[in-house]
């Protein structure tokens, strides 16, 4: 015990914890509906929405179903929706042409969500694996996922859906430059406002399969995305990343997966000071929600207690599939 301290009895630690007042007074962190954004799934279609499988709970919605979540998530006080596009097989081409054309789903549903919910925030996903017939996250040649032919596309992409109105874009390539040439992009296209939240330090997790499954990834994907993606092993890397980042124009970076990379959340905070988040990811998501739904785990407890561990490793944010419900469970 440090030296300062009073030793038992004249220490009792259970004192403040007694009751709930005394507990509420000494609460280090809290989680509030402004720590979230809520990951979402977009689709073809007209007032429709189909289930996710692994993902009990989660659907694709169509554009105007996303506009009607995006009312639900202003009225809940959620700050910010990122929207994720589903595509088929068939809609999949080796040059990704659809990651910056206006009409794609993604464009559609920021347009929608800003005519329908105004004081939402809209975070974006800039990759090419939704549009990409070998499912990477970037350009496929001879093998290789090619760098720099793959960060001027998505230079292409970032800028059609700054145009299209979003306020947050959200790199998750894991590209090396991409940061810095998205960021000279939409200053000298007059876009000095959007903000960028980089994946800085995105891991190369099993926990993604059932988000695989969400956006029609998965039977695409060819390979693995162990040449771009961080090794689980390493930490002192994503440190050099997030410092990359920065440098290069990132306003706020993000950690993924959540909860197996808490370390990772706290040395990022504590070292640089920056806006950062975590992604409470699909496979972290599916385990609790799985557990619950065969009593062996209380879904409200559980759910808000993981989303507190957050806080507690240093975030400002997470985004979350749990976002509507833990919402709703904060209001009362």
């Amino acid at each position: 015990m440090h030296p300062t301290f009073a030793s038992f009895p004249k220490a009792r630690m259970r004192r403040m914890r007694q009751n709930a007042q005394l507990r509420a007074m000494v609460r280090e962190n809290i989680f509030t509906p402004d720590d979230l954004i809520w990951p979402v799934f977009v689709m073809k279609g007209s007032d429709n929405e189909t289930p996710v499988p692994s993902m009990p709970g989660v659907v694709r919605r169509t554009v105007d179903r996303i506009a009607k979540a995006a009312i639900e998530a202003q009225a809940l006080g959620i700050p910010a929706i990122c929207l994720f596009p589903y595509t088929s097989q068939e809609d999949r081409t080796e040059d990704c042409a659809e990651a910056w054309s206006p009409n794609n789903l993604t464009n559609q549903a920021i347009r929608a969500i800003k005519s329908a919910a105004p004081d939402i925030a809209v975070m974006t996903d800039i990759a090419l694996d939704p549009y990409n017939i070998n499912g990477h996250d970037g350009f496929v040649e001879n093998g290789e996922i090619v760098n720099d032919r793959t960060v001027e596309a998505l230079v292409k992409m970032a800028l059609c859906q700054a145009e299209a109105g979003a306020d947050i874009l959200g790199p998750s390539d894991m590209m090396d430059g991409r940061i810095g040439a998205i960021r000279s992009a939409l200053e000298s296209e007059h876009y000095q406002n959007v903000t960028i939240l980089s994946y800085a330090a995105k891991y190369a997790s099993g926990f993604y399969g059932p988000f695989r499954d969400a956006v029609g990834a998965s039977a695409a994907l060819t390979g693995d995305k162990k040449t771009y993606q961080m090794d689980p092993g390493n930490s002192d890397e994503a440190l050099r990343l997030v410092a990359r980042d920065i440098r290069e124009g990132a306003d706020m970076v993000m950690v993924k997966p959540g909860m197996p990379y808490l370390d990772i959340c706290r040395r990022v905070k504590d070292q640089f000071g920056v806006p950062t988040f975590a992604y409470q990811v699909s496979g972290e998501y599916a385990m609790i929600m799985a557990a619950s739904q065969n009593g062996w785990l209380d879904h409200d407890a559980v759910m808000m207690e993981s989303l507190l561990a957050f806080k507690r490793a240093g975030c400002d944010g997470v985004l979350s599939y749990f976002a509507p419900a833990a919402a709703k469970l904060l209001q009362g």
